[in-house]
């Protein structure tokens, strides 16, 4: 939204760029170290991880807001930690469905009442429809890309207990960072005219967020991860909900909605319901 000159594609590849850069730099002391700790598969891994939950989530998220706004992206991925906690009962140190339904439901019951009072304040026009069905089908497809994102991750972080949060938090930027570069020549960044000011505001927003949601919001997953059984780390996700929502009252300067309030009640609520349950672990 600060940036509505460059496609979610061009912000993609400026941030995970900028995150591979910064990566790097901050590895490249201890680099032998790392490195031989992390065999060739590893780094396959790496890689995928790269794609799948750097590189096409954020496209697609960044698509949906794009198309339908920030709130109703926010929720529609709120369903995030509901598909982590779900996909995650097969993980190590996991509850079960049986314990795990009270919180489950109430992260449901909240997320789909926002979501139906979004389309109910949409506009009567088709197009209006359209927008919002496409950037709902992006953000749902974003959802299924880091939810394959946060299993294998914490897979793979278990596999190699020797490399730690942050060093494989950065190493994944070196990864990604490669990707980026790679997928420079499509980006298509020589094909329109932007002004000085538009090209500085796009630089400072990318690095920022490479800087705040890669670089530190990767550390500090990882360490989540690392800590928590997957049933329970699934659903500390929620926390990318309700940010969103608040920046997306903050950017457009206005509070949120009897329904939305009602919604992050539920969601926050289910979040402790299932925190008090994984308090024997």
């Amino acid at each position: 939204m600060l940036v509505p000159d460059f496609s979610p594609f061009q912000l993609s590849e400026a941030r995970y760029i900028a995150y591979g850069v910064m990566s790097g730099a901050l590895l490249l002391p201890r680099w032998r170290s790392v490195a031989g700790r992390i065999p060739v598969k590893g780094w396959g891994g790496l890689f995928c991880l790269g794609v799948i939950g750097n590189i096409a989530y954020y496209v697609l998220v960044g698509a949906a807001v794009r198309l339908t706004g920030i709130a109703t992206t926010a929720i529609t991925t709120g369903f995030l930690p509901v598909l982590i906690a779900v996909f995650g009962m097969r993980e190590p140190g996991a509850l079960q469905a049986r314990t795990l339904w009270p919180s489950l439901l109430l992260m449901i019951i909240g997320i789909t009442l926002t979501g139906m009072a979004a389309f109910g304040h949409a506009a009567g026009g088709t197009s209006d429809w359209v927008h919002r069905a496409e950037g709902m089908a992006c953000a749902a497809a974003g959802q299924g890309s880091w939810t394959g994102f946060a299993i294998l991750n914490a897979r793979w972080m278990r596999r190699l207990p020797d490399v730690g949060a942050g060093e494989w938090g950065l190493a994944t930027g070196v990864a990604t960072g490669l990707l980026g570069l790679a997928g420079l020549p499509f980006a298509g960044f020589g094909s329109g005219m932007h002004a000085t000011s538009c090209w500085l505001g796009f630089i400072g927003v990318s690095t920022g967020v490479a800087v705040i949601a890669s670089v530190l919001g990767g550390t500090f997953w990882n360490a989540c991860s690392r800590r928590l059984p997957m049933t329970l780390s699934g659903q500390m996700a929620v926390g990318e909900t309700l940010f969103a929502l608040l920046y997306g009252c903050l950017w457009s300067d206005h509070g949120l909605s009897g329904v939305q309030i009602v919604a992050v009640i539920l969601l926050i609520g289910s979040v402790a319901i299932s925190a008090v349950a994984h308090r024997h672990l």
